[in-house]
Formats: C-alpha cells, structure tokens, sequence
C-alpha cells in the first residue's frame, strides 16, 4: 500500500484514477469496512486505485482544542486500511488551514486534481470541509460519481467509534468486538522497561501504544501477533500471551503516571525489542491487585498463565 503523509507527498505522476473514501475511521469497525469493501469493489469494476483519504490525528484536537483517546492510532489504522484492500491511503494533518478549506476547493484541487478521484464512497453521515460544508449531495452537484454506504447496527444502535470507545473503556469487551467486528486489539513496539517479569521467571513484552485506547486495568488472555517488518497483512507469528494492563501497585517505587501493557508470550524464547505486536483481547481474567511480596505476585502470575491457557485453549498458534 503506498502512504502519503500530506498533500505534498502525493505520488505524481499519479498511481492512476482513484475511487475516494474520507473520514477518520477510528477503529475501522464494521461500519468503516462497510465503506472500505465497497470502495474497492468499486475500484475494481472502473481498474482504479483504492484510496483512502484520513488525518493523521483526530480532527478534534484543532476543532475542540482537544482529541479523544483513539481506538486505533494511524499506523493500527494504515495496517486495517492495508488488510481491507486499499492501495493508497493519504493521512492529512489536520491543521487550521486544512479546516478553513471550503469543501468545493478541497474536493476540486485536491480529491480530483491531485488525487484524480473518477468516483467517491463515503457513509452515510460523512461531511468535510470548512464548516462541514461538504457531503454526498455537494460531489454530485459538482458532477462526480457517488455513492453513499447505510449506516451499520448492532442491537439496534448504529457502530460507532465513539459507543465502541465507550465499551471499551467500561470492558466490554464483547460488545465492543461486536461492533469492531474483530476482537478489540492494541499495537505497539516493544519497548524496554523494568524486566522484573524476568527476574519473577516470566519476561514480558512492554509496548508503547502511542495513546491508543485500552482496555481497563486488569489480567486479560490474549491472542500476541508479532508483525513481520514492512508488512501489514502477514503476521510472523501468533503466539497465546497473558496481558498485564495496570499500575504495578506490588512492585516498590512511585506508579507510572499511566497504566503499563504488558505481555508474557506463553512457551516464548526470544528477544522482541523493536518489534510491532498486536494484542488481541480474548478475555478478561482477573482485575487489579495488590499482593504482600514478590513471592505471592509470582504465585498469582503462574495462576494467570494456567488460567490464559485454558481460555485459549481452543485458540490457533503460528510460530515462526
């Protein structure tokens, strides 16, 4: 998938005649992959280019002075984006420039002529532009091919990033899942941190998320997908792990100012430092808890990993 970081950034020549989806598409969830599928199946039947067109942090941050807490951080997304079909995905910063832009102009000098879009997909309550002046009826006004995707429900209510962010961050993992249509998952690098798992006999992958929303604190039996560089589609290795998402209140020194993900990849061997892992959230385990000693908390971790394994019993392994 080619990515292009800004406007400036766009291949030119062209990669060749585009159909064009915008949005932020935090999460990528059902309704998203809704208006995904249809845009390459619309690329297919015209011999054009997928194309996406999201921003690199949530508009919010400069309309509200302040993003949410995403569900999926740009890079999670351009990974989805690559898994889903798309060839070209444009991430814009979204600066005051950019949210000034008048819709017209943003579609005619950008989408058409830098992009050379020949048909858009976008869902059914997408707007852009300045004051959100620019919908489905605005691009067909002005002559271009559109077609708009229904909104997607589950339980009667329609997916959303926002309600999935809610379920989410009460864990409700099943519900949650329900409208992602996945598993809720993390990605981040592995990152050092303290090693007391290894000292405790059960090393654990640190990984910052860059933000990305997580579940609450707690013991959680995961599915770890280890990314192969360079790819977003082919997994190196998946490998059944115990997760850690908290504070570490047993362990002596001041708290982290926010909560540690960690994760003991169960019958693991190897060093994963600078490596991208997808956490895949099966279950809840246990919540948070404090115990007397070093010796109880490596007690309770050996019950955690028994307890994982019979979770993720029926669950499928690839290693390397």
């Amino acid at each position: 998938m080619q990515v292009s970081l800004d406007k400036g950034a766009v291949p030119s020549p062209s990669l060749g005649f585009a159909v064009v989806s915008l949005g932020v598409f935090d999460g990528v969830h059902l309704g998203h992959q809704a208006i995904l599928k249809a845009n390459v199946d619309a690329a297919r039947r015209r011999g054009a280019v997928p194309t996406v067109v999201t921003f690199a942090a949530h508009p919010k941050a400069v309309l509200l002075g302040r993003g949410p807490r995403t569900l999926t951080t740009l890079a999670h997304r351009l990974e989805l984006f690559e898994r889903a079909g798309i060839e070209h995905a444009v991430a814009l910063p979204f600066d005051e420039a950019l949210r000034d832009t008048p819709a017209r102009v943003f579609v005619e000098e950008f989408l058409v002529k830098s992009l050379e879009a020949k048909h858009f997909v976008l869902g059914f309550d997408s707007q852009f532009g300045a004051d959100r002046g620019g919908n489905a009826q605005l691009l067909r006004d002005l002559g271009h091919s559109t077609e708009v995707v229904p909104k997607v429900e589950v339980d009667l209510r329609a997916v959303s990033s926002t309600a999935i962010r809610e379920a989410v961050e009460l864990g409700d993992l099943a519900m949650a899942a329900r409208m992602l249509g996945r598993r809720v998952s993390v990605l981040g690098e592995v990152v050092p941190g303290a090693q007391l798992g290894r000292k405790l006999g059960f090393p654990t992958a640190n990984l910052d998320l860059h933000h990305e929303l997580h579940p609450p604190v707690g013991v959680y039996a995961c599915l770890a997908h280890v990314l192969r560089a360079g790819s977003a589609s082919d997994v190196a290795e998946t490998r059944k792990a115990v997760c850690n998402v908290g504070f570490r209140p047993t362990v002596d020194g001041s708290p982290p100012v926010a909560p540690i993900v960690e994760a003991h990849l169960l019958d693991f061997e190897g060093d994963l430092y600078g490596e991208r892992l997808e956490l895949e959230f099966v279950a809840a385990l246990r919540g948070e808890q404090k115990f007397e000693g070093l010796d109880a908390l490596k007690d309770q971790i050996a019950r955690d990993v028994a307890d994982a394994r019979e979770c993720l019993r029926a669950e499928v392994e690839v290693p390397a």
